[in-house]
This record gives C-alpha cells, sequence and structure tokens, in this order.
C-alpha cells in the first residue's frame, strides 16, 4: 500500500489532509489547533532531526513525503528532504507564490531580525506579524516604541507591547481597525503569499505605511514542487490511483 507523509501546519496543509484516508499520516509540529475530523492519523510534535524523521518513514513504509509547511519553515523542508534521500522516499513540497509589490506599496527588504530593528528605528508604533520571535525582544523595546505583536499564542503583556493572539484569515474590515486602534505607523511581515492573511498589505497600501518585508530563506530541492493546492491534490490522486496500462487509451 502506498503511504504519504503530509508535513503540515498551514491552512493549505489542512486541505490537502482532508483528501487523505486512514493509511496516511498528518503531521504537525504542535503549535496551534489540532484538527479532530480528518481521516488520516493525525501525528503531533518532531521527529528527532533528520535521523529520526528517517527512521519514521522506514518504519512506517511511508513513500512519499508532502511537505506543505510554512515557506519560513526553512529546517522542517531541509529535515524533509534530507530524510527523504536517506530513506530512499520520493519528497514533494507546496510552496506558495511570494507576494509581489504593487503600485503605490512602499517595502523594504530585511534578511532578519537584527536589520528589521534598523529599518524601524524611526517609527513609533510597529505592527509586527512575523510570529513569536519579537516575543523575546519585549524587554529590549526602545522607550520611543509601542509595539502591537500578532501570533498564534497568547502571552503575558508588556508595558511597551500589545499582544494579540489571532490566527487568519484576515478581513479588510478587521486590518483597517486594527491598522486604526493601534495607529500603526510601519508593518512587519513574512512574505507568506496566499489569501489569508495579505489583507494587511492592502491596508498598508492604502494608508501609505511602510512595509518591512521579511525575506524568504532559500528551500531545499525536492523531487516535485506545487504552487496551487488544487494541483498537488490532483497529482497526489495520481500518485495513490496510478492509471494501469491496460486501461490506457491507445
Amino acid at each position: 500500500m502506498k503511504r504519504v507523509l503530509l508535513l503540515g501546519g498551514t491552512g493549505d496543509a489542512l486541505r490537502v489532509a482532508r483528501h487523505l484516508g486512514p493509511a496516511h499520516v498528518y503531521s504537525l509540529a504542535g503549535l496551534g489547533r489540532t484538527p479532530k475530523d480528518l481521516a488520516c492519523r493525525v501525528r503531533v510534535g518532531g521527529f528527532g532531526g533528520v535521523a529520526g524523521l528517517a527512521g519514521f518513514i522506514e518504519a512506517e513504509s511511508i513513500g512519499l513525503i508532502v511537505d506543505a509547511t510554512h515557506p519560513y519553515a526553512a529546517q522542517m523542508s531541509r529535515h524533509a528532504s534530507a530524510a527523504g534521500a536517506l530513506a530512499q522516499a520520493t519528497c514533494w513540497a507546496l510552496r506558495r507564490a511570494a507576494w509581489q509589490p504593487q503600485a503605490g506599496d512602499d517595502w523594504r527588504d530585511a534578511a532578519d531580525f537584527a536589520a528589521i530593528i534598523d529599518l524601524i528605528a524611526s517609527y513609533e508604533r510597529p505592527l509586527w506579524t512575523v510570529g513569536r520571535e519579537p516575543l523575546s525582544h519585549l524587554d529590549a523595546i526602545p522607550a520611543s516604541q509601542h509595539w502591537t505583536l500578532r501570533c498564534l499564542d497568547t502571552h503575558p503583556g508588556h508595558e511597551r507591547a500589545t499582544i494579540i493572539a489571532a490566527r487568519g484569515p484576515f478581513t479588510l474590515e478587521g486590518e483597517r481597525a486594527l491598522f486604526d486602534q493601534h495607529r500603526t505607523d510601519v508593518l512587519i511581515s513574512k512574505n507568506s503569499g496566499g489569501d489569508a492573511t495579505e489583507a494587511k498589505l492592502v491596508v498598508a497600501r492604502e494608508r501609505g505605511v511602510p512595509v518591512v518585508m521579511l525575506q524568504r530563506p532559500v528551500l531545499p530541492p525536492v523531487q516535485r514542487e506545487f504552487t496551487q493546492v488544487s494541483a498537488l491534490i490532483d497529482a497526489l490522486e495520481t500518485w495513490l490511483n496510478p492509471t494501469p496500462l491496460s486501461d490506457k487509451t491507445p
């Protein structure tokens, strides 16, 4: 029996998981909610690096790894590619197309956290939408700034930071209200691509608010790469249920 290991944690990955049956495994790192309504097996937690993942692949007789993790989950993507090669399993990846700046956008690229800090030094009300990393820097917030941080998990408050636990998709109206409420004068974002969190970029464009965009990491090569969920689902169905040669039209 052909078995699939789907590495997920994104809305796109969940869409793929809904097409998998009980023989297959949907793996989550443990952040956010765990879906309860899937036909496939759900596994939560790490694998113990490349060797641990390769061992799991071999023990479970996995023939295909599908990396549908977040575009910035570079370590997991590297592990998937390396473990697939080690265990002689095929590795595919779902990689969303990056957002592209449009007329009226004011984007500044940043390679890392330190570069972001330099780029926002002159602003007073930054809105951070890059995940958990800023939480470890709350005590270093300059007296001239008040940060608004949006991430998946709740976190204790801070005198110079407002922390919002929220999960997309986010609406245009909601993002406008967020910018107004917190008087956002600069937005910090990952270039995640997709529709779920794009509304913040539209609002920044409308308001003339600059966007500091954290550059995407370089991801490893895989046997097949997809930018659309529908194309990946079609390819999966073909891989799982190939048309016998005798059934093909001459």
